[in-house]
């Protein structure tokens, strides 16, 4: 599992060592450049003071020198006998080149300076590893501090990152001590600035659950009611249907137990195409459609029901129109809208089905020669369960009062809207839908 602060921790700590090898390396050359400097003028100043002095003849090879082992000189008269040598064991050029010069010999380089002055030519040569040492030991003299404060950095490091994540840590308690039945929103005081948009997006996210669970729990307690009463007269019509003493009576009941049993059916498929728009489950992906072939496939399916009412059920929808939708989902609202207007409409109607372009969008209008919907009824006929005036007239079609919740649902999961409004020549009821998404 990853970690960040185990990350960060990593990181930064791989930082700071990257960051100190590199200032060991600066200060090394550094100290180098100097030294270099330093040493390079120590030896000029040398070679001036050198070039007055009288010197005897140069030792022998093999003579013991008293002189510092870092230092060799050597002096040339003028007629080029070497009449000194600090270090006869050093094995150096015998011909001095004027100036500075670094020479490779078997025991390392060397640097070298020569210099003409009052007949006489004097050599001073060092040892460029002297040079190295003094560098590195000044290097290692600057490091060293650094090297040491380090695991006080670290601890340093572990508890500024630990500190700065326990915000983190705050909100997962708080997140984790929510529950289905406690989703109040995340106390938002003392956090720091990066923190809040996610405190501010998960009670977006507890706001919306407990948007939809108290929506869940209102649809089972709403189904559960409407279920209770078909149920309950599908149970008495049984009961009916038992004690019937002539067969005329037993048929009739039998007949009442279908009708219930048929509304019972009904009102499930209701609700299981409810519960499958649901904005929080209906996350089918979106398509290309033809609005108009869905139309005409679910009339063509109506047809006969029309025809045994005597409903005349016509349908305009020529020309493809395409757009972006669910192909189930704009059949089951279209298939509602032509049901709901089949039950409601009285034999010897009229019920017209039209699909055109709307500009850049789609448009679908259903309308119907029945008894329509009051104005004071529009708004809440959306309304799961809820039933107008003219449903509850005597003779009316028995409805759930789920189909234009249903449709609703549809029409807003495809960012549609909906309006209702009279019907043909002013009578019953239209209903239009237009989508106003661009076509493809």
């Amino acid at each position: 599992m990853t970690s960040i602060r185990r990350q960060l921790l990593v990181w930064l700590l791989a930082g700071l060592l990257l960051a100190i090898a590199l200032a060991a390396i600066g200060t090394y050359l550094r100290a180098r450049e100097e030294a270099n400097a330093l040493f390079d003028y120590q030896l000029k100043e040398m070679a001036a003071s050198l070039t007055d002095a009288p010197f005897a003849g140069a030792p022998a090879p093999n003579a013991k020198s008293a002189g510092t082992d870092t230092l060799v000189v050597q002096i040339w008269d003028r007629n080029g006998v070497q009449v000194f040598m600090s270090q006869p064991r050093r094995v150096l050029p015998q011909h001095a080149q004027l100036g500075f010069t670094t020479i490779a010999t078997d025991g390392g380089e060397w640097r070298v300076f020569s210099t003409l002055a009052e007949g006489q030519v004097v050599q001073v040569a060092q040892p460029m590893a002297a040079r190295r040492e003094l560098a590195a030991s000044l290097a290692l003299h600057t490091i060293v501090p650094l090297l040491a404060v380090l695991p006080f950095l670290a601890l340093l490091i572990w508890y500024t990152i630990a500190r700065g994540l326990s915000p983190l840590d705050r909100v997962a308690a708080d997140v984790a001590r929510r529950s289905p039945s406690l989703l109040e929103p995340l106390s938002e005081a003392g956090l720091p600035r990066e923190v809040q948009p996610l405190v501010h997006a998960l009670n977006g996210l507890l706001e919306r659950l407990g948007q939809t669970l108290a929506a869940q729990r209102s649809f089972i307690a709403d189904a559960a009611h409407e279920l209770r009463t078909p149920l309950t007269a599908v149970h008495l019509q049984a009961q009916l249907a038992e004690r019937a003493e002539s067969d005329g009576e037993r048929s009739a009941a039998i007949a009442e137990l279908k009708g219930g049993l048929e509304r019972a059916s009904r009102l499930s498929e209701q609700l299981l195409a409810l519960a499958r728009e649901d904005p929080e489950l209906a996350d089918r992906p979106l398509a290309q459609v033809d609005l108009a072939a869905i139309a005409r496939a679910v009339v063509a399916d109506a047809a006969p029901l029309a025809a045994a009412r005597n409903i005349d059920l016509g349908i305009d929808a020529r020309e493809p129109v395409p757009m972006r939708g669910d192909a189930d989902a704009l059949a089951t609202l279209v298939s509602n809208l032509v049901d709901n207007a089949l039950r409601y409409t009285p034999p010897s109607g009229r019920l017209d089905v039209t699909v055109v372009r709307d500009g850049a969008g789609a448009r679908l209008a259903v309308a119907d020669t029945g008894p329509g919907i009051a104005a004071a009824d529009r708004e809440r006929v959306f309304d799961r369960f809820y039933r107008g005036a003219a449903a509850h007239a005597e003779g009316a079609a028995r409805g759930s009062g789920l189909g234009l919740a249903i449709i609703k649902r549809i029409v807003e999961r495809h960012h549609g809207v909906i309006t209702l409004g009279p019907g043909i020549d002013g009578g019953g009821l239209g209903v239009s839908v237009r989508f106003g998404g661009p076509l493809p």
